[in-house]
């Protein structure tokens, strides 16, 4: 990076006249030097400004691309003008443009954390835009290759696949591909996954860079024939665009079930929505009741099974009598088998509990189970407990750590075999495949938004159900204590919904599919095949910057 002055030691401290520089006391160096570091330093700041205030409000268009403003084409808006403020630059300076974006586009996307507090926002926000940082700094490496677009997009796949697994398990929130969960580009996710749109979406953006970068470099000089390439470029471009249209979205059901999902609600949202003991369960029992009570009078059709979210029971049922005659009464109300979620205490380690998901029957009780394999960490457990709740007090109020399954939620549930997903699980690629690998005909995520209630994070949630969906080829169910509540078909398209804080029931006939895609098949494979591409470029790029050098110090001699 060069500097922003040329101050010298001769400079700073004068030249004898023999042309010999008198020695300084070591402290006049070190105030000699203060100033001239100093000015570079103001030097560089200016000089970089307006590029750090441009890439910090590309952030925010990525994060105006996410629901609950999901506009869409913001995401290419915002990847074609982090690849032009990167393109050229050094690594360090790339790396500094990368954290600009990714800062303040996480801060936008993540704020619903501010329930929990504006330092766990900020703290996330940060460690997740390191992975942008790095990703910055790889843009501006592989700028300088041949087909600079393609390893862009490949860099983007390669920053989230880091950030899914990296660290405590990773939190791959803000996907390009759950921007996309209603554009053009999501019948891709049935090709590919969501790395697949991922790709797509960066590859677009990458294109409409390299438009803007080659019209302007004609400004004041152009002809027709030397704004070929740039027309190429936006040509292929729409046609990344347009590309998903093309996809066939299976939907044709080889079977149906008739469900109930019951959102009993809650008395309010925020950290401290579980109010009196055995409230949460008495409002999805009594919800569960009512529904049988229509179904006996002919205001309402029997279903074949009902779903209750997470946490649904906030009170283990088999360590609380209470509990469970409270839901084996509703179960018996309604007649068909109910799917429970419950916290139910580990039995030989005291101090932590399992997420489950109870398979109850209304003749025999509860069955099968499903315990969830992705805790939340800092938030259902806390990594380092003992010494980190000395520092921040705040994990006091996660009083148990939550202990993950050992295999995928694949229950038998009436006549259905359903896919138990929970709650944050879904953003995960490995968990859901996994699951319809196992044999789901469909998928159920229950989840329990309570405390990030009307902060955007459920519609943040409802969109990876779709994404999840189209997928798949899977219907999914999400069944959420306080909403949203949702039905979302094969195609990714919302048929029923229950709004946030709201009892009620949604009542609805969903397809059992075996047919698999073409995304369940292959796996994971895309994503490692273009994070590696990705790194590669990288290493690409190092070799032929080294290699120009060379060139170039031999032709000075």
């Amino acid at each position: 990076m060069p500097s922003g002055s040329d101050t010298t030691a001769e400079a700073a401290g004068g030249t004898a006249p023999g042309g010999s520089v008198p020695p300084t006391a070591t402290g006049d160096t070190g105030d000699a030097r203060r100033p001239g570091r100093a000015r570079r330093l103001a030097a560089l700041a200016r000089r970089e400004a307006p590029r750090t205030g441009l890439a910090v409000v590309a952030g925010l268009a990525l994060g105006l691309a996410f629901p609950p403003y999901g506009v869409w084409p913001l995401s290419l808006v915002a990847v074609a003008a982090l690849s032009l403020l990167t393109r050229g630059r050094t690594a360090r300076q790339g790396a500094w443009t990368g954290f600009a974006f990714g800062l303040p586009f996480f801060l936008l996307l993540l704020k619903w954390l501010h329930v929990i507090g504006w330092d766990a926002v900020v703290g996330l926000s940060v460690a997740e835009s390191l992975f942008v940082l790095l990703m910055g700094a790889g843009l501006a490496l592989t700028s300088r290759l041949p087909a600079w677009p393609v390893w862009a997009a490949c860099l983007w796949v390669a920053q989230e696949w880091a950030r899914d697994r990296l660290p405590f398990g990773g939190f791959p929130w803000g996907r390009l591909a759950f921007a996309n969960t209603g554009s053009p580009f999501t019948p891709l996710a049935a090709l590919g996954g969501a790395p697949l749109v991922t790709f797509a979406v960066a590859l677009a953006g990458g294109l409409l860079a390299a438009c803007a970068a080659t019209l302007w470099g004609l400004r004041g000089n152009g002809s027709v024939r030397r704004a070929v390439p740039a027309l190429e470029a936006f040509g292929l471009a729409a046609a990344v665009t347009l590309a998903g249209l093309a996809v066939p979205v299976p939907t044709k059901a080889d079977d149906s079930v008739d469900i109930a999902v019951v959102q009993g609600n809650v008395q309010q949202p925020g950290m401290d929505f579980l109010g009196r003991p055995m409230q949460i369960l008495d409002n999805h029992a009594t919800a569960t009741e009512k529904l049988a009570d229509d179904i006996k009078h002919h205001r309402a059709k029997k279903p074949d099974l009902v779903i209750w979210p997470e946490n649904s029971s906030d009170l283990d049922p088999f360590q609380y009598p209470q509990a469970y005659d409270r839901i084996d009464a509703a179960v018996k109300a309604i007649g068909v088998p109910v799917l429970v979620g419950a916290l139910v205490d580990h039995p030989t380690k005291p101090g932590y509990v399992f997420n489950e998901g109870i398979v109850w029957d209304p003749r025999t009780g509860p069955g099968a189970s499903y315990t969830k394999q992705h805790p939340v960490p800092f938030g259902e457990y806390v990594p380092f407990r003992a010494e980190l709740s000395k520092i921040i007090t705040r994990f006091q109020r996660v009083p148990r750590d939550f202990y993950p399954g050992d295999h995928t939620g694949l229950l038998k549930v009436g006549p259905a075999r359903l896919g138990d997903v929970i709650c944050f699980e879904v953003a995960y690629d490995e968990i859901v495949h996994d699951t319809v690998d196992a044999g789901a005909r469909a998928l159920v995520i229950q989840t329990n938004n309570a405390t990030y209630g009307r902060t955007g994070q459920p519609e943040q949630q409802l969109a990876m159900s779709k994404l999840r969906a189209v997928e798949h080829g899977r219907a999914v169910v999400t069944a959420a204590t306080s909403g949203i509540s949702a039905v979302v078909a094969p195609d990714g398209t919302i048929t029923h919904q229950i709004p946030e804080f709201t009892q009620g029931v949604v009542s609805a006939r969903i397809p059992l599919r075996d047919e698999t895609t073409l995304a369940d098949r292959i796996g994971a494979a895309p994503e490692w095949v273009l994070a590696i591409v990705g790194l590669l470029s990288c290493g690409a790029a190092v070799v032929s910057g080294r290699r120009g050098r060379t060139k170039d110090e031999k032709g000075q001699q």
